[in-house]
């Protein structure tokens, strides 16, 4: 069964681990036509090739929509779908591929339209997985090379050294999504949690997954140029400019707010957390909503981190103007 644009068939396939792993490849667009041939040249050119591309293009008014289905011409429809999107934002479009049950794999890469994939990025992430029980819930994500619009070195997205968990996704994301890969059980976690409202879908992934006891691989080698340019929705946090206007939006409430998205989607979907988890979430709404001083010594016992000094530093601060 394919798929043609304007439509919401897609083809159906079965995992078998029997052969070479499938990797179904999960894109996004919205008036990309700029850098997606460049991002579309580099998936192709991954050595791993038993690969699908699911892209949902979210009402581009640009050429989008041309380029993609003239790489659909060259790859072939049965390996190359295009979708329409729910037009209602970034994260709600690729949680619409990733929550939609058609799009069956072994693996399943999350793609944004102008990166550039290095050609080992699939391998490299399957060569992590398949160390790892297909039965439990696994998702890879890895550093990245911040490139400008020219494809110009910038530097490297931050590196993170403390163990990957959910007590620190509940005070950020660790890995952008472009990086993401996961195994069948991690899609059907985030299945099970549904289309729920959302700030990122990277950051909700890294919270449902680690919420329900998956494991979370954190990769501190390079696996994609991550360009950074005025359209970006969210970009790299290195630098001062960054960190400041991190701090003026957790002082304007900023994280609070999102907080209390990510909180309330959790909820919703609060099955699909272990107890532990589940307590650990109930603890992080409590200290939310105490009084001052019952509220910072909450936090300081909780543990709740985030992966470096100043980041640790801004979380206090949230607690005590109760930002958090």
């Amino acid at each position: 069964m394919l798929t043609t644009y304007g439509e919401k068939r897609i083809l159906v396939t079965s995992p078998n681990k029997e052969a070479t792993p499938s990797i179904a490849i999960l894109m996004c667009t919205y008036n990309g036509d700029r850098f997606l041939t460049e991002q579309l040249d580099s998936i192709f050119k991954q050595d791993h090739s038993n690969t699908l591309l699911y892209v949902s293009d979210d009402g581009s008014s640009d050429n989008t929509v041309t380029i993609l289905k003239k790489y659909q011409a060259l790859w072939g429809a049965d390996r190359f779908f295009i979708v329409e999107g729910p037009q209602q934002g970034f994260a709600e479009n690729f949680l619409s591929l990733i929550c939609n049950p058609d799009i069956q794999a072994d693996y399943y890469a999350l793609s944004d339209q102008d990166d550039i994939w290095e050609p080992k990025k699939l391998s490299r992430a399957l060569e992590r997985l398949i160390s790892h029980p297909d039965a439990e819930p696994n998702l890879y994500c890895a550093r990245t090379q911040l490139v400008n619009e020219q494809g110009k070195t910038l530097g490297l997205s931050p590196l993170f050294n403390k163990p990957p968990c959910f007590k620190n996704a509940l005070m950020q994301s660790i890995g952008g999504g472009n990086t993401m890969v996961m195994n069948h059980s991690a899609i059907n976690c985030l299945r099970s949690a549904g289309e729920r409202k959302i700030i990122s879908h990277d950051w909700w992934a890294y919270l449902v997954i680690s919420g329900a006891g998956g494991t979370i691989i954190y990769d501190p080698e390079t696996n994609l140029l991550y360009r950074q340019h005025g359209s970006n929705i969210i970009g790299s946090n290195v630098g001062f400019r960054a960190l400041l206007m991190r701090a003026i939006m957790l002082l304007k409430g900023k994280f609070r707010e999102w907080n209390t998205i990510n909180i309330r989607a959790l909820k919703e979907s609060q099955s699909i957390l272990t107890p532990e988890n589940q307590a650990t979430l109930d603890t992080f709404c409590l200290i939310r909503e105490s009084s001052l001083v019952p509220r910072v010594l909450r936090f300081l016992r909780s543990n709740f981190k985030r992966q470096t000094l100043l980041g640790n530093i801004g979380l206090l601060v949230a607690t005590v103007f109760k930002k958090l």
